[in-house]
């Protein structure tokens, strides 16, 4: 086995461990499923009262007891019937449940039904690595792993025995709410998660690097530096964003728009909701209707909310014919789209009901795809520099055994595949396979960004379609005059707006480069009588364009300096007597350096300097 297999079974035993110990508290319960997920693993259970930190403590504790007991990891193998009715004398109707889906869909409908139902609640990113799901055909044998008095329903790998587990190497972390297959009409379970590591120092590394992410959790963030905030009578995942976090936004789009204007990408503008027979044409109804808003009009017509752009702006170019002259066509838009998602699963900006994307379609011949794509790569690169988040590429393609998800025929696929792959090879970088990673619609080059704590987002993406250009026969007329299906690709640089402004707020911990901050100077004056002066920087520096507050507040200067250094603006300039005979300003950095006494025109040029070159 190599390491990540080891660590795999060790995080997968422990989930037994953890079933086991609960099962001792609580004889009763009735327990779900318990994969392992990136750093550790979790485990559902229906309990006859909420659990309390306490209770946390001493199932952690029996759970080390359990491992120093050296208990081994037993595999036996039943048949579903046989199976189906241990779990019954045993009073476990979920496990009853999984048979039954393996014996009605087989093993790769059960397979997918418990992924989906396994997706944590409150997880931000990622998916579980395993369901703990036995993989056999329908109405064969299942296994079953026996430790101590404890049985579950399980496909493995575990460790041989418990003594192979680290006790000082995992910790319980939190509990959470979690409904029986994801479903709210189900039962809600306890999911208790564990974190675990083969090791004591990489547990405590990454129990630091938490409580640093605590620190820079953007939920709280957001709120401390006036950039967004929610309503109850709003509703929420609809975020509202201040004059502050306007800003950044409106710097990241404008960042975006220098870089793909001169790539010829035009401007276009589609309404919020559409006749529900334009997401049936895409195929977008028929997979993800449940997903949708409706609204239905006084004349009994169904509208749909957009949770998408793609089909308008098919609509855009289908509105009249084109020449293969004008091709490529690239439009490109920053607008909200609406998903009904969960309130279970909204979190802070990183998952929302209303989602602003910068979005952008180009409509090309085939003969053109390469060239398009390395160009959005080129837009991509640009960037992500100024944020010094390194990436990583990823080929997201289909998969092949569950081809019911995607629209299309495995020939068309197979062309699309073949085209990005093609970008990727003369791009000449290392790139991740990720098969079942694609769109519905087509095959995807993801770019997934490292943050300052080392943590990965999937942001930007290149989608290779050749499916939406045949739903809605979008062709050109080429130089035979003859009818010539083109090519869709779907690009995206930061993605969802909201969640990219969630990772850059967590990324900087606030601070922003002095380039995105909302408030890139203030000037505080020491005492009343220097408030002219004060007022006439302020005034110069608007002129030139840079972001200034005046604080004429009658708090120490010491006072202002903390709360300008709280609110993380770049630079504070202070004005007093000396200040004001010499006619120069005092600057120090919201990191405490101080850069001494300058002319004004000095520190506007250094500082407009560092906006220009995105510091």
């Amino acid at each position: 086995m190599d390491n990540q297999e080891k660590l795999h079974n060790l995080r997968h035993s422990l989930a037994h461990l953890l079933a086991s110990a609960v099962l001792e508290m609580f004889p009763k319960a009735q327990l779900g499923v318990g994969p392992v997920i990136e750093n550790g693993f979790f485990y559902d259970f229906l309990l006859p009262r909420p659990l309390t930190p306490d209770n946390i403590k001493v199932l952690e504790k029996r759970m080390r007891a359990l491992a120093q007991s050296k208990l081994p990891f037993e595999r036996t193998e039943m048949t579903t019937v046989e199976a189906k009715d241990f779990f019954k004398k045993q009073n476990q109707p979920f496990k009853v449940q999984l048979i039954e889906d393996m014996e009605k869909f087989g093993t790769t409908k059960a397979d997918e039904i418990l992924n989906q139902e396994s997706q944590p609640v409150e997880a931000r990113r990622g998916v579980p690595s395993d369901d703990g799901m036995p993989r056999h055909a329908a109405t064969a044998t299942v296994s079953l792993y026996k430790t101590g008095n404890f049985t579950d329903l399980c496909r493995g790998g575990h460790v041989d025995n418990t003594s192979q587990i680290r006790t000082d190497a995992f910790k319980l972390d939190k509990v959470s709410g979690a409904y029986w297959r994801g479903d709210q009409k189900n039962p809600q379970m306890q999911r208790i998660y564990g974190l675990a590591f083969e090791a004591k120092d990489e547990l405590d590394k990454y129990l630091s690097l938490i409580e640093e992410a605590k620190k820079r959790d953007h939920k709280k963030l957001g709120i401390d530096l006036d950039l967004f905030t929610f309503s109850d009578l709003v509703g929420g995942g609809l975020p509202m964003f201040t004059p502050k976090g306007t800003v950044v936004r409106e710097e990241l789009e404008n960042f975006v728009q220098s870089l793909q204007v001169p790539m010829g990408y035009q401007r276009v503008l589609i309404p919020h909701i559409t006749k529900k027979d334009l997401y049936e044409t895409s195929g977008h109804w028929q997979k993800f209707q449940d997903e949708l808003f409706k609204i239905t009009t006084r004349e009994g017509h169904l509208f749909a909310i957009k949770p998408m752009n793609c089909p308008h702006h098919t609509q855009i170019y289908a509105s009249r014919k084109r020449s293969y002259r004008e091709l490529p066509i690239r439009y490109s838009e920053v607008t909200a789209v609406y998903r009904d998602e969960q309130s279970g699963e909204l979190s802070g900006l990183s998952r929302v009901r209303m989602i602003t994307q910068d979005d952008a379609h180009v409509f090309c011949r085939m003969s053109q795809v390469e060239a398009e794509a390395l160009k959005v790569w080129d837009i991509v690169d640009k960037f992500y520099k100024p944020f010094k988040m390194p990436l990583t590429v990823r080929f997201s393609r289909h998969d092949p055994a569950k081809f019911e998800k995607y629209l299309g025929t495995p020939e068309v696929w197979a062309k699309a595949e073949a085209a990005l792959l093609q970008v990727i090879k003369k791009r000449k970088v290392e790139y991740i396979d990720g098969p079942g990673e694609a769109a519905m619609y087509g095959p995807k080059i993801d770019f997934i960004a490292k943050d300052s704590l080392g943590r990965e987002w999937q942001l930007a993406t290149i989608q290779m379609d050749f499916n939406l250009p045949e739903r809605f026969n979008l062709f050109c007329i080429n130089e035979k005059g003859e009818e010539e299906r083109v090519a869709m690709i779907h690009r995206a640089i930061l993605g969802s707006v909201e969640r990219f402004m969630s990772v850059l707020i967590e990324h900087y911990a606030g601070a922003f480069p002095l380039w995105l901050a909302p408030v890139q100077a203030v000037v505080l004056t020491i005492g009343e009588k220097y408030e002219k002066y004060g007022r006439s920087v302020r005034d110069d520096l608007r002129s030139n364009g840079i972001r200034v507050e005046l604080w004429k507040e009658s708090e120490s200067i010491g006072k202002k300096i903390r709360e300008a250094s709280m609110q993380k603006i770049p630079y504070q300039l202070i004005v007093g007597e000396k200040e004001v005979k010499a006619k120069k300003i005092a600057v120090r950095t919201r990191e405490g350096k101080d850069l001494g006494a300058m002319p004004l025109k000095k520190f506007v040029d250094k500082i407009k300097n560092e906006i220009e070159k995105k510091k």
